[in-house]
């Protein structure tokens, strides 16, 4: 697996070229890294870009599905930033549980993502302006139970590569390293809380995002 892993970045990195960051995995959205789910669940998010980010807000749905040691999830979101229209985000993850088990309060997970965004156009699928992006990493995550409340701060370095195309089919791609992180509150009965911060770290500039948002969890027996 360590191999995979190794194999995944040097691909990623090999496609390093010359465009600015992107803020997050979904626009406005932090990159979330916290470990694979047990079940199905679904998360709702506000994004609060820094001015380096674009600024403005976002908010976003995620759908999260985990069975063993593998999860996935889905995520459309609206970014609105300053000075410029609402527009729509979509992205997905798939994540792979390393280290950790339901008895091991420390999980590591390998994630890979793609980010799709078309700002300022009148079609979200307008491809010949877009924006892509590729977040690969991992994510160190400690679950600290409670009689009522299981705490889990997070962290995840990560590759964060980002494709853009522009009228006339010009692209630029760069590869910078990022970081996110944050803690989650989660119940026994599914309910939980989270925050969570991201940044980008690159030519000087740091664009990060701050995301809040509520989730929940349905244990699904066999998953």
């Amino acid at each position: 697996m360590k191999q995979a892993v190794l194999g995944a970045i040097v691909v990623v990195a090999a496609l390093a070229g010359g465009a600015p960051p992107a803020e997050a995995q979904v626009r406005g959205i932090p990159v979330y890294n916290a470990g694979v789910p047990r079940g199905i669940g679904g998360d709702g998010d506000l994004g609060f870009p820094n001015d380096e980010a674009g600024g403005g807000r976002a908010y976003g749905l995620t759908g999260r599905v985990g069975a063993g040691v593998i999860g996935f999830s889905g995520t459309l979101a609206s970014y609105d930033p300053e000075g410029a229209d609402a527009s729509v985000a979509v992205g997905a993850t798939i994540n792979y549980r390393m280290f950790g088990g339901p008895l091991v309060p420390l999980a590591v997970t390998f994630q890979g993502g793609i980010g799709y965004f078309a700002p300022d156009t009148d079609s979200p699928f307008d491809f010949a302006d877009s924006e892509l992006h590729f977040p690969v990493g991992v994510g160190f995550a400690l679950t600290i139970p409670n009689p009522a409340l299981a705490i889990r701060p997070w962290l995840a370095p990560r590759l964060d590569v980002t494709t853009r195309k522009v009228e006339g089919g010009d692209s630029d791609t760069d590869a910078d390293f990022g970081l996110s992180g944050g803690i989650e509150l989660n119940t026994l009965g599914g309910f939980g809380v989270h925050a969570s911060y991201d940044a980008i770290f690159a030519d000087g500039r740091t664009p990060g995002v701050f995301g809040i948002g509520a989730h929940y969890t349905f244990r699904v027996p066999g998953l």
